[in-house]
């Protein structure tokens, strides 16, 4: 039996008023999905383990079964491992996203829709005035890129930009933690100062970049401060083929640095697919056809994306609501229709809610659905936050859905 997991990031939501009290995904035409649920079986998954914050990197290696006491150091190392960044022991990786500011507040986290042509421009530039021997920029994806400091202290309380969209910035500056140890050269103070001073210059420094010159001709918002949060040193992750012996060889499939650097570090090898944005302009035939494809050779597929996240903390209800619907027809049909006749199991869920009304992720247990051929159904017939409360597999945790799914 080969496995495909369809991952929806930020897919689940809470009860809207204006759509009758229904959640988008009670609300939305996923026929594909709903005949998976009804095909197969359902429950909920705790993905956030208790005392973690509810990020993707948490929820999406908690879903391939990963022990977050045993592996998590934020983001920045496993954007690291996906860009190609070898990390020295003693050097922390955090991600650096660039942003919108106006008026004193956090506007947007992904600074107005940054493309990757233009903001390798603005990384260029940053490094050219900032960069030291101690401190190095990366490119990554879009406005997702890479702060790597020769011993840095990961100790730090960094406030993810995407939680505190319209709220004043100097408040959630970085800062020390409470009796931090001191595990590397820099202590967590002199850290989080040389974070707060770089991101103090950065905004200088991007005011007068050409292209933010330009987007304020323009009227458009600017991609005008570094972000830096999510920081730590290099982890340790066992490959899922030596947990799971069913997996000769897998593969992941997604347009997000954070998701690339996961499957890396899980032993996965990385597809790229031309025209996949992490937005809801990317290219999901693209993914649909790649993830088929790489059933061909493949035991393990794990198909992320990423837009109805981005939906969700831009508070657009009705973008949110098209890339649930697009995500049901343009790959999970396909993928289904391809496979139905095959030994492929399918999952599909998504990695924790981003409601529209709250504008960043929340910690609920989330729906998901396993089919394979032959097995038996439970009474579930719609795949959503309600209806999957009544599966058979009732609420899983930890290593839980992995363990299940590839019974």
């Amino acid at each position: 039996m080969k496995h495909i997991i369809i991952l929806g990031d930020g897919m689940a939501d809470w009860p809207v008023e204006s759509l009758g009290n229904q959640t988008l995904l009670q609300y939305a035409n996923t026929p594909y999905m709903d005949l998976l649920a009804k095909k197969g079986r359902t429950g909920m998954l705790k993905t956030v383990q208790d005392g973690f914050h509810p990020g993707s990197e948490v929820a999406n290696s908690s879903i391939l079964g990963y022990d977050q006491n045993e592996v998590y150091e934020g983001r920045g190392p496993l954007e690291a491992a996906s860009i190609g960044v070898d990390l020295a022991p003693d050097d922390m990786a955090i991600r650096c996203n660039i942003i919108t500011l106006e008026d004193g507040n956090i506007v947007t986290h992904n600074g107005g829709n940054l493309q990757t042509s233009d903001a390798k421009g603005l990384i260029d530039y940053l490094n050219e005035h900032l960069a030291t021997d101690r401190v190095r920029f990366y490119c990554g994806v879009q406005y997702r890129h890479l702060l790597v400091i020769r011993g840095g202290n990961k100790h730090v309380v960094c406030q993810p930009p995407h939680d505190h969209p319209g709220e004043p910035w100097r408040p959630l500056l970085v800062k020390a933690e409470a009796d931090a140890p001191n595990d590397n050269e820099l202590t967590a103070q002199e850290t989080a100062d040389l974070l707060n001073d770089l991101i103090l210059r950065s905004q200088e420094l991007l005011a007068h970049h050409p292209y933010n010159v330009e987007k304020a001709r323009r009227g458009e918002r600017q991609a005008n401060s570094i972000w830096p949060w999510a920081g730590g040193y290099r982890p340790h992750m066992v490959p899922l083929t030596t947990t799971f012996p069913q997996i000769k060889r897998g593969a992941v499939i997604t347009a997000v640095d954070l998701i690339r650097g996961i499957g890396t570090l899980a032993g996965l090898r990385v597809i790229d697919v031309p025209g996949a944005t992490g937005l809801a302009d990317t290219n999901y035939e693209g993914k649909a056809q790649a993830a088929i494809k790489a059933l061909e050779t493949d035991d393990f597929v794990y198909v992320h994306v990423e837009a109805s996240d981005e939906a969700g903390h831009d508070g657009d209800l009705k973008l949110k609501l098209k890339t649930i619907e697009d995500l049901d027809s343009r790959i999970v049909g396909p993928v289904y229709e391809a496979v139905k006749d095959k030994p492929v199991a399918i999952a599909v869920l998504p990695d924790h809610p981003t409601p529209v009304a709250h504008r960043t992720h929340t910690n609920e247990p989330v729906p998901f659905l396993i089919y394979a051929p032959g097995m038996e159904a439970d009474q579930v017939e719609t795949f959503d936050e309600v209806a999957c409360k009544q599966g058979s597999y009732g609420l899983l945790e930890k290593d839980g859905f992995m363990k299940e799914f590839m019974k």
